[in-house]
This record gives structure tokens, sequence and C-alpha cells, in this order.
């Protein structure tokens, strides 16, 4: 996360987010990608020192972009008795997304915190390159304005959370 958009406000606000869970006794759930660029255990692997899971919060590791993929993530939101959930991390374009959609598709409210997920830019190769401020914002919006039947979406800054 290190190397992404505004990596270190974002770490911050994902910080301050996740104690306000805690201090509401909301559970707090960490999903960390592993994949042959990125071995379990290795350096680049590990989270950022300011991200730091405590021992009752629930850690689910992941190949693919969608946290529900593969894992059993799933299982553990069901143990916990989840309706709803509120997303941040990296990267926006990949694993934010992907698991948005997934949670919607499976049936859960969810709250995107505007200003704690984050990505790289990506340079397309043509001339072109793909901002990672745009990406931010367009899933931002997305979360805003997506309607899904029985569910709620939304997305809010970190400081108008609510739990």
């Amino acid at each position: 996360m290190g190397d992404c958009w505004q990596s270190q406000k974002v770490i911050g606000n994902i910080v301050r987010a996740v104690a306000r869970a805690r201090d509401s006794g909301v559970p707090v759930v960490w999903v960390q990608h592993e994949g042959d660029d990125l071995p379990k255990d290795s350096v680049a692997w590990q989270l950022v020192p300011e991200l730091v899971p405590a021992a009752e919060d629930t850690r689910i590791f992941k190949r693919y972009p969608s946290s529900f993929e593969e894992t059993e993530l799933e299982e553990a939101l069901s143990r916990l008795g989840t309706t709803g959930i509120v997303l941040a991390g990296a990267q926006t374009n990949w694993c934010i997304r992907a698991t948005a959609y997934a949670a919607l598709d499976r049936g859960y409210d969810l709250t995107l915190v505007k200003d704690a997920h984050t990505t790289s830019s990506i340079d397309l190769g043509n001339g072109s390159r793909l901002e990672a401020s745009s990406m931010v914002m367009d899933l931002n919006i997305a979360m805003k304005w997506l309607s899904y039947p029985g569910r709620q979406t939304t997305a809010v800054e970190s400081d108008e959370l609510a739990f």
C-alpha cells in the first residue's frame, strides 16, 4: 500500500475506522492478498506497521481479487451475524471493487469508506495513463448511487462512519 495514491492518508483513515469499529463493539475482519507475485510471509506481503490486527479480529487470506472467492470469509461473516460490510483497503480497481460487488451479490449491505481505499496509477502503454485518483473517485460514485433490491449501498468519509 506504501506506493499507492495518498497512502499515508488512507492508512490513517483505516486506523481510525478500525478503532471506531472496535470502540463500538463491531467485529473487524482483515483480508490479506497473497499470490505468486506476493508470496505469503514475504516482506512485501506484510501489512504496513500502522495496521495491526487484534487477537480477537478475524483474519482471512485470499488469492483472488474478491475476498469471497475460495476463502472462508462468508462463513466468518455468518458466524459473526454480519448483514453489512464496511469496506476499506487496497487496490481499489481490483480487490476493493471485486469485493464490493461480491458482497452486494451475496446480499450484504455495503458501506465503502471513500477516503480509506487506494490504488496505484496504471500506465496503459499507449501514452495514456489511468490515474489512481480517478479509479478511487469512480468506485466512490458507483457505491453511492448503485442500488440492489433489498440492500443498501453507500460511500462515506471515514469521519462520517456510524457503527
